[in-house]
């Protein structure tokens, strides 16, 4: 196994799309594999990392199509588990300009049921960085699990963390409640300006850094949308354009900026420990490899981040 490897902890989501129906009385829905962990480990393998994913996979109708999905782009998914609980749905609504606001049905399902057990097992010794968020780390009962595990990963791994708000599940409060906690462990912190505007209301993404680096997260990168993004390695910050695209919808984007992130400074040899030789010339090429893998992946529907030959379109030197 290489020592890239990057695994990923979280969840799958049935992400279902509204589409005209042949009456007007129905409704139609195009159901893609979705849920921000399994785009970022799709993102990973899909970009030549060695991937491993670790999910609760019910064995419904959903859980197999993710299952399908995740192999299909070459997600190691080892460890995964086979779930009894059904699988997580959300129903999005795309606006004009893409963006997608989520309805969730997600009680009692299996993405939130970690027990101790189901992670004790868990080999990490040729894992770099452990990457996880979103729903995971507040959803009980098996958020505390995932909190222990990503503690005593720590001790061997790169941390990374993407808090992906979902103030529709989970009051923004439990977030703000945690957040300290999580950068305790994070080495990486990526979130967007969404997030932050939930989590540190009216803070701009300057002070914001500030708060997080004393917290303990070495490297907080927070992606601005049509802006770009911003990246703070211990108080030392710059920003990246985006990409010009054409964009069909934004789902899946952040997703694919962490993996393009990751998977940048993995190829550099940069994760598997507290990152003490990274530079900050080193973040602004991984950014900006990142800014061009999510360009990408808002230019098709749905979240389907791209394979590693189509990144290579946009690369400049240097990059992987």
């Amino acid at each position: 196994m290489s020592s890239h490897q990057i695994t990923v902890l979280g969840e799958c989501v049935a992400d279902a799309f509204t589409e005209p129906a042949s009456a007007p009385n129905e409704l139609a829905l195009r159901v893609l594999p979705g849920g921000g962990p399994a785009n970022t480990a799709v993102s990973l393998a899909r970009l030549g990392t060695p991937a491993r994913f670790l999910a609760r996979l019910s064995g419904d109708v959903f859980g197999r199509l993710f299952r399908t999905h995740l192999e299909a782009s070459g997600v190691d998914l080892s460890y995964a588990v086979e779930a009894a609980e059904p699988s997580t749905l959300a129903v999005a609504e795309l606006d004009a300009q893409g963006q997608a606001a989520f309805s969730f049905h997600a009680q009692a399902t299996a993405d939130w049921q970690w027990t101790s057990a189901e992670l004790a097992g868990v080999d990490l010794s040729d894992t770099a960085c452990l990457h996880t968020g979103s729903l995971a780390l507040v959803r009980e009962p098996g958020a505390a699990v995932v909190e222990e595990f990503l503690a005593t990963a720590s001790r061997q791994a790169t941390v990374s963390i993407d808090p992906n708000v979902r103030p529709l599940l989970v009051h923004p409060d439990v977030y703000r409640a945690r957040l300290a906690h999580w950068c305790g462990v994070a080495d990486i912190l990526r979130l967007s300006e969404d997030d932050l505007e939930l989590l540190l209301p009216g803070t701009p993404p300057e002070q914001a850094c500030d708060t997080w680096h004393a917290a303990g997260a070495r490297l907080v990168v927070i992606t601005l949308g049509a802006d770009g993004a911003l990246a703070s390695l211990d108080g030392e910050r710059l920003r990246v354009p985006a990409v010009t695209t054409q964009v069909v919808d934004t789902v899946g984007a952040g997703d694919s900026f962490t993996a393009g992130l990751l998977h940048h400074l993995a190829a550099r040899g940069s994760l598997g420990g507290r990152m003490t030789d990274l530079g900050l010339d080193e973040v602004a090429e991984a950014c900006r490899f990142a800014t061009r893998v999510a360009a990408l992946t808002c230019s098709v529907a749905g979240p389907n981040p791209p394979w590693r030959d189509r990144p290579a379109l946009f690369a400049t030197a240097g990059d992987s």
